[in-house]
């Protein structure tokens, strides 16, 4: 890799709305796909009868996606510009894949949010921007794609933006912080280069607004948090728990602790691609091995964190969540399972502390009797077994979740505070 500062990008937005072909066409405008490999994709493409959907396979390089035509899972795609070197969190669309979208979106630092011109706001574009908002993501590129179906037409752009604007708003994105940008990926306009259908844009072109997307500032200074993913036995070394550093820093002869399973030990190694390194910060998905730790003595959804500042395991904690779809009402007493960093976990809502005014923020009623789709609230939850997790104005990496019931995606939040188990 380069010496230029590294950026997770998420590729977000409604199914169909041109993702893939987008981010097909940023790897190849950047130089990062061969003229031959698009070429090999285009004749692939054309002999399924799916012509056109050459930028799109560069992405989707597994058989059983081409065949259904649909993004499964997250694809890494490496790409630079003259600023950063990008990894493109390729976050599927499809309803299904949801879960993968709240693991993808979690982390990025930055958001291209593909709408589609011809189709608007739909209902995942709503999903996605909220998930985005709740996990984090500050700046949001608009793309509005597919602008030569609608034959470049200015007034249909202005109706898009509008749309999601308003959509921001509701969720209370700083609009500020988002740019709007016409493109079309298939084509290509605007997204390397300035294109002359649209000659009433004058901004910016998509790379140059990644270009401009503020540096991300590590947060090495906030305590250690590492959450599972993976425990594995590997001969010769012995246990090694697996997963991705989301704050602090961890240094061979550390003394760490897990929690909830409330073990610890010293840090004897630390890997990162098969190569033992001396430490390792956030962002860095590393394999360790901890003196007198045993493969059954943690699990994933553990917290990896310094013994003298071990990860909060709580009793109960308060969080605001937004409801984004349920079938009929949440009361208290309600158990979803709740899914925060890698750790799964059945918790109830022992009570809905209050309502909120998703636009202002404002209380908008005290102890309701329930909570609907579309409804904001604070709501105080009693996690089923032990869970770590912690204050989203502390760590956000480990404040925020999502709700899961059905098979859908309920509802997402953050936590407030916490009251730790004793």
């Amino acid at each position: 890799m380069s010496d230029k500062p590294h950026q997770n990008l998420a590729i977000i937005g409604h199914v169909d709305h041109g993702k893939s072909t987008l981010v097909g066409r940023l790897l190849y405008e950047t130089g990062n796909i061969p003229e031959h490999v698009i070429e090999q994709h285009r004749e692939e493409a054309e002999e399924k009868g799916k012509g056109g959907f050459e930028f799109a396979y560069v992405m989707d390089n597994l058989a059983e996606e081409r065949e259904r035509g649909v993004t499964i899972d997250i694809a890494h795609q490496e790409f630079d510009t003259d600023e950063y070197d990008f990894t493109i969190v390729d976050t599927p669309g499809h309803r299904d894949f949801v879960k993968n979208m709240i693991t993808g979106a979690s982390q990025a630092d930055h958001a291209v949010l593909v709408v589609a011109a011809d189709d608007g706001v739909a209902p995942q574009t709503q999903e996605h921007v909220f998930l985005a908002r709740t996990l984090g993501i500050d700046e949001l590129i608009v793309a509005v794609n597919k602008m030569d179906v609608v034959d470049y037409e200015e007034s249909t752009y202005d109706e898009v933006v509008e749309e999601v604007t308003q959509l921001l708003k509701q969720v209370q994105f700083n609009t500020d912080d988002a740019s709007f940008i016409p493109i079309s990926a298939f084509e290509g306009d605007n997204v390397a280069e300035s294109s002359d259908e649209t000659d009433w844009y004058d901004d910016e072109t998509l790379l140059e607004a990644l270009n401009d997307l503020p540096e991300p500032q590590p947060p090495t200074d906030a305590p250690l948090r590492l959450p599972i993913q993976d425990v594995y036995t590997i001969s010769g070394i012995g246990t090694v728990p697996v997963g991705r550093i989301e704050t602090g820093v961890m240094n061979i002869g550390d003394t760490v602790s897990f929690q909830p399973s409330d073990v610890g030990g010293e840090v004897k190694t630390i890997e990162m691609h098969h190569e033992e390194v001396p430490k390792a910060e956030p962002g860095d998905n590393v394999g360790f091995n901890v003196r007198g730790i045993g493969k059954d003595d943690i699990r994933r959804g553990d917290v990896c964190g310094p013994a003298d500042e071990p990860p909060s395991v709580a009793e109960t904690f308060q969080a605001q969540v937004v409801v984004m779809q349920h079938p009929s009402v949440i009361t208290a007493g309600y158990t979803p399972v709740f899914h925060a960093h890698t750790a799964q976990v059945a918790c109830t809502i022992e009570s809905i502390d209050k309502k909120m005014d998703p636009a202002s923020g404002e209380v908008a009623e005290e102890d309701p009797d329930f909570i609907q789709s579309g409804d904001a609230a604070v709501v105080t939850i009693r996690p089923q077994k032990p869970l770590s997790i912690e204050p989203s104005s502390e760590i956000p990496e480990l404040g925020s979740f999502a709700i899961r019931d059905m098979g859908q995606t309920i509802a997402a939040g953050k936590v407030l505070e916490i009251n730790e188990r004793e």
